[in-house]
């Protein structure tokens, strides 16, 4: 993806999207900015970091950039194992704090102290595990098709019997273990790197990011395909537990519901955060 206008301030036109990379403890991430179109003044709305789900890359949001740009600074990023960014051989480069750590180093790279934060699935997981450990840096949440972990072990446990499984498979049978979920892409990918991360940042430790849930003090959008059997339980749940919080379901749509309604996705999105007040973002 790159920018097809004129620069404008800062090398970056309005409505174009760089591409960065960002070298950081044995990793190189790769990131991307969608300028905001029309321009973002100082003061304006905080820049919006979305980030992927499991398998995926931040391909995933090419067609919601165009809307959710509009006024505002769009920036995506491939985790650790994913997309463009490398898959290192450690072990302990995947994990949800090396994780998090990356999106506080991604927006340290753009300038950007405090940002709208949100993602699907283990992006939105990780989204609140980053207002956990930087509640200063986030503005508000937008948490999509995503669950807050577990509170008991035996669930925690499945869950993460279900994640190394899916390791194993990935090893054993290659791409054929892939999901079908739209969002994650059938070729390209560094099946290594997706084993790396389903054991490391898939897996969950304890049930800090549910019980946090009460003390989220910035404005929450839970958004939720109604066809999303497995996460609608988990979306009424983040809906009742976050103060103020509020719940968009949206028709005929599953787990990948910005892809399966791109246009009531954004639409659900821009009305959230056109309630957002101004805050000073550079």
């Amino acid at each position: 993806m790159t920018g097809h206008q004129d620069p404008g301030p800062g090398g970056l036109a309005t409505g174009s999207v760089r591409d960065a990379k960002l070298d950081r403890d044995g990793a190189t991430i790769s990131y991307s900015v969608c300028a905001a179109v029309g321009g973002q003044a100082a003061g304006g709305p905080a820049p919006l970091l979305l980030t992927h789900g499991y398998g995926a890359s931040a391909a995933m949001w090419q067609g919601n950039l165009a809307a959710l740009s509009t006024g505002r600074t769009v920036i995506t990023w491939d985790i650790c194992g994913h997309g463009r960014t490398s898959s290192p051989a450690d072990p302990a480069r995947y994990s949800e704090a090396c994780s998090v750590a990356d999106m506080a180093a991604v927006l340290n790279a753009c300038g950007t102290p405090r940002a709208v934060v949100g993602g699907l699935s283990l992006g939105g997981y990780l989204s609140l595990a980053f207002w956990l450990r930087h509640p200063d840096r986030v503005a508000a949440l937008i948490l999509c098709d995503t669950g807050p972990g577990f509170r008991r072990d035996e669930p925690r446990g499945q869950w993460n019997a279900r994640a190394l499984a899916r390791a194993d498979a990935l090893e054993r049978r290659g791409a054929e273990a892939l999901t079908s979920s739209p969002e994650v892409p059938s070729t390209g990918q560094n099946l290594r790197g997706l084993a790396l991360a389903a054991r490391g940042i898939l897996t969950q430790r304890d049930a800090r990011v549910l019980e946090s849930l009460p003390r989220i003090t910035v404005p929450v959008l839970v958004v939720v395909g109604a066809n999303d059997t497995p996460f609608r339980a988990a979306a009424d749940y983040m809906a009742s537990k976050i103060p103020g919080a509020t719940l968009a379901v949206l028709d005929n749509a599953g787990h990948a519901a910005n892809l399966d309604q791109p246009a009531a996705f954004n639409e659900a999105v821009l009305g959230f955060l056109a309630t957002l007040p101004s805050v000073a973002h550079g």
